[in-house]
């Protein structure tokens, strides 16, 4: 399935859910922030939430500094 991810084309790697695809590209969970079609998600909800052809992804990493 492909989806849009950070705005580019992109193979979904046979993930079915947002949790799944974050593990599929081997993503830290507790380093990015999810946003899903436009709707930024909670870490609870990405076990929940289905992907579809033409999804778009957004991960945004998660950068602390002073």
């Amino acid at each position: 399935m492909t989806i849009s991810l950070n705005g580019a084309p992109a193979d979904a790697r046979g993930a079915k859910t947002i949790d799944e695809l974050v593990a599929r590209y081997e993503l830290p969970p507790s380093g990015i922030l999810i946003e899903h079609n436009g709707v930024a998600l909670h870490r609870r909800e990405w076990p929940d939430r289905s992907l579809a052809e033409g999804d778009r992804v957004e991960f945004i990493r998660v950068v602390a500094g002073g």
